[in-house]
């Protein structure tokens, strides 16, 4: 436990990399510690674009407005929330549980009938008219009995698909630091021109952040870090 906790406590955010080579075994290890994060009912609404080879690496630093980390890191992930990923990744889980050899007939079922259930979740309709008229709906209920404002709207899903992709980038910057590399997460880039770089749906797609992965320069100083005390951020009810 302390060794993991002297690795999350050390975490800092560099600003200059040495040109380093990430294996792809490091690499499928980081990502794989990112797409074990915690996500509303297992839907990993996110995906991760790992831009390595040269000519992508330079145009993609280039539209993060040429940022030291991005233009020194040895690779960057561009972070991606996915509205659209569901229906295939429920697909999935499903054809998986069938096969595992642990799941009884009644839970496949109960699985199968939450991805019917499911979809009505994320239906938004032309011009977003069935998400307008799931919120109209969920309002009234709510006058008369306890219930959560859950997210109709494409704005209210990104936000939705958000909160998972965020748990799943603070996983893969702590596995970096765990495997000797080091990390910057940046929320400065042009996000059109950088979604047109690796392929997103306007539809689908919002860019989080762009994490820069590399080694730590010797130009990198960690300066003394400060943060708010504990009793101006937590309250113990």
């Amino acid at each position: 436990m302390s060794e993991i906790l002297d690795i999350i406590l050390r975490r800092r955010a560099v600003k200059v990399f040495d040109p380093v080579d990430i294996s792809v075994e490091t690499r499928d290890q980081i990502l794989k510690a990112a797409s074990v994060a915690p996500s509303s009912f297992n839907s990993q609404p996110y995906r991760f674009y790992w831009v390595q080879s040269p000519e992508k690496l330079k145009r993609a630093a280039r539209l993060c407005f040429g940022q030291k980390p991005a233009a020194t890191a040895s690779a960057l992930v561009v972070a991606v929330a996915d509205i659209a990923s569901w229906r295939e990744t429920a697909q999935a889980e499903i054809a998986w549980m069938r096969t595992a050899g642990f799941f009884s007939a009644e839970k496949i079922a109960e699985a199968e009938k939450r991805m019917k259930v499911g979809k009505w979740f994320f239906l938004q309709g032309w011009f977003g008219i069935f998400g307008i008229l799931k919120l109209m709906i969920l309002r009234t209920i709510h006058l008369w009995t306890i219930t959560g404002t859950i997210p109709v709207a494409r704005k209210g899903m990104f936000k939705w698909a958000g909160k998972s992709a965020a748990l799943a980038c603070a996983n893969l910057m702590i596995a970096a630091e765990a495997l000797g590399l080091n990390t910057c997460p940046m929320e400065g880039f042009d996000d059109l021109r950088l979604a047109q770089l690796v392929g997103l749906s306007p539809k689908n797609h919002e860019i989080l952040m762009v994490i820069a992965v590399g080694k730590k320069s010797a130009e990198h100083l960690d300066r003394p870090q400060w943060r708010r005390p504990l009793e101006s951020t937590v309250t113990v009810l």
